[in-house]
């Protein structure tokens, strides 16, 4: 899932919340919630403001 929603925010190319990432994998967003917060506690992605995150470039 973490994978998913990594590549889902790439292709995005800006900061995304939650819901959007859901909504594009199709999954609930809760699953998507608990992929960010261990692709944050790992350093893959950052918080560029409240509530949207990004990919660490």
């Amino acid at each position: 899932m973490e994978d998913k929603v990594l590549k889902a925010m790439q292709e995005a190319g800006k900061p995304v919340r939650p819901g959007e990432v859901a909504e594009k994998l199709g999954v609930d967003s809760k699953e998507v919630s608990k992929a960010i917060k261990n692709l944050k506690d790992s350093g893959k992605i950052h918080s560029p403001k409240r509530c949207y995150y990004a990919p660490v470039q």
